[in-house]
């Protein structure tokens, strides 16, 4: 007598299982936050760095990790019915169901808590509730609220974004001072024109998921004049910072922002003209431009760069 075995879909492998709970968290996105927050820490500290202020560094940027990761596996969870539909997002663990849902949402918890604590514990208090602050508005307001209800979703939510310098500004001092909201300007003035390149190019997918970014509800002439502004206001929050930085910081925030400021021009010219345009080259050169910007800030401070307040 033959015995049918019946055999079962293979279960994942462990490698593949962890890539997947890496992916939730986005990784690229964690990159680009931590960008920010060692230039804040710089600048808020100014002065020659000595072995506890990088263990203070180190510990920030750990702790505001788990405060990113915990976001955007959360944002996932909210999002796992839109990123089916949208093709940039269909490859992520929860749109794939690689990864069971309940299983996400205790692993963003469980980075929440764990951000917080040790935030609180090896910087301050004041750094554990922005943290905290962040992932709830991130996640609340901007995904579950603003993001399929408003064109002005990325405007207002990506304030999220902005938190990183709060946090390393407030790890160093345990408190917000101008700075620190020059640079989280910066980074708000900066999240619009980024974003909507990027919407501008996928604009059927976000038009298929329902969600209404400027470029599906706006014409591309529209778009691109709010472009051009917010990159103004970006330029101009740069350079709000030259009061208290060296002359390598200024020299980059100027050409760059001149540069930048170009990119977003032609842009709406194109589009004024009727000309083939390249939205995703403006997403890709703002990433750099956000680097260049912020990387240039650390070196002026870490340096200690004479200052034009002295």
């Amino acid at each position: 007598m033959s015995v049918r075995v019946r055999v079962g879909p293979t279960a994942p492998k462990l490698r593949d299982r962890l890539l997947a709970y890496v992916a939730l968290t986005k990784p690229r996105i964690i990159e680009l936050l931590l960008v920010t927050t060692i230039p804040a820490m710089l600048l808020a500290h100014r002065d020659t760095m000595d072995l506890q202020f990088m263990l203070l560094i180190g510990a920030t940027l750990v702790g505001g990790m788990m405060a990113a990761a915990s976001a955007n596996t959360l944002n996932c969870v909210a999002d796992a019915d839109i990123d089916k539909i949208m093709k940039r997002t269909a490859r992520r663990p929860l749109a794939r169901d690689t990864v069971p849902t309940r299983h996400a949402l205790i692993f963003g918890l469980v980075l929440g808590v764990a951000a917080f604590v040790w935030l609180w514990q090896t910087t301050n208090l004041l750094s554990g509730v922005l943290a905290v602050a962040t992932i709830a508005f991130y996640v609340v307001i901007y995904t579950l609220v603003l993001k399929r209800r408003t064109a002005q979703n990325i405007v207002w939510g990506g304030a999220a974004g902005c938190m990183p310098v709060m946090i390393g500004w407030s790890a160093v001092t345990d408190s917000i001072a101008w700075p620190a909201l020059a640079m989280f300007a910066v980074i708000f003035f900066w999240t619009p024109p980024h974003t909507w390149a990027l919407a501008m190019r996928y604009k059927d997918d976000y038009q298929a998921a329902g969600v209404p970014m400027l470029p599906v509800v706006a014409t591309e002439r529209q778009v691109t004049r709010q472009i051009v502004i917010y990159s103004w206001l970006m330029v101009a929050s740069t350079l709000a910072l030259i009061p208290v930085t060296g002359w390598l910081y200024t020299a980059v925030a100027v050409a760059a922002g001149a540069w930048f400021l170009f990119l977003a021009h032609q842009l709406y010219a194109g589009v004024r003209r009727g000309q083939p345009i390249q939205p995703l080259r403006l997403f890709l050169q703002s990433n750099n431009y956000l680097a260049v910007v912020f990387c240039a800030l650390a070196v002026d401070s870490a340096f200690v760069l004479p200052t034009v307040l002295g």
